[in-house]
């Protein structure tokens, strides 16, 4: 998630309360929050979700869940997918009971989309449209 990384660079980078609202007609607004709670490996977390609406309601389409690392340079690492449109839920990485949890194959799924919507965030020029009237106080 390049594209992602970057406009958090230009956002002041990641920090409690972060709220980053991107409107790029005709795509999908796309939001970027820092989340209350630390990731399954007790790192920084945002959510990243396209926003819609269906009969009135806002709809993730989709959002993700990510780790902000800093080891080997930054880099986000998912452990959550959700898409409200077709009514699924995903955890690829977790705490359950006390104990790190992880379901390789669906995490190897979340990369491989997360891959795919930074190409699809980069060509629809995301980065280029964020200016600090992005940033929700």
């Amino acid at each position: 998630m390049q594209t992602v990384l970057q406009i958090l660079k230009m956002a002041g980078g990641w920090h409690p309360g972060l709220h980053l609202k991107i409107d790029n007609p005709p795509f999908m607004q796309l939001v970027i929050e820092a989340m209350d709670e630390s990731g399954p490996c007790g790192l920084p977390a945002i959510s990243v979700a396209h926003y819609g609406e269906q009969n009135g309601d806002a709809m993730r389409d989709p959002e993700m869940c990510f780790e902000l690392g800093f080891a080997g340079g930054a880099h986000l690492n998912p452990f959550y997918w959700r898409n409200d449109r077709v009514g699924i839920e995903q955890w690829s990485r977790f705490i359950r009971e006390g104990n790190y949890c992880v379901h390789p194959q669906r995490h190897a799924q979340h990369e491989s989309f997360a891959k795919t919507w930074d190409k699809n965030l980069r060509q629809q020029g995301f980065a280029e449209v964020f200016t600090d009237k992005c940033i929700v106080s």
